[in-house]
């Protein structure tokens, strides 16, 4: 646990268990809300070939995690250590120029 409080650079248990919440909280309401919004566009695997549906599906998944992990950072107190993971994450995936 010291490992992960000195590489995230977080200075008590606490704060770990509110990332890991926020962590847990987004990924359950990206997952929850990404089939009404399909829904809403029209985008079911019977109007689509499947695999289309998936891809499409997993790459609003993505773009709504992005969002809701800085909001939820946000509402949890933790928005500089969201702020900062998401400019890390999106830089790897080579996004970067959309953060400046």
């Amino acid at each position: 646990m010291n490992k992960l409080k000195e590489r995230w650079g977080i200075e008590s248990n606490f704060q770990i268990a509110i990332i890991f919440i926020v962590f847990a909280i987004t990924g359950s309401t990206a997952s929850y809300i990404g089939k009404p919004i399909l829904g809403f566009l029209n985008i079911t695997p019977e109007t689509l070939n499947s695999v289309l549906y998936w891809i499409i599906r997993i790459l609003i998944l993505f773009i709504m995690y992005q969002f809701l992990l800085v909001f939820f950072g946000w509402l949890f107190g933790q928005y500089k250590f969201f702020w900062n993971f998401e400019k890390k994450m999106l830089s790897r995936f080579g996004l970067k120029r959309f953060l400046n």
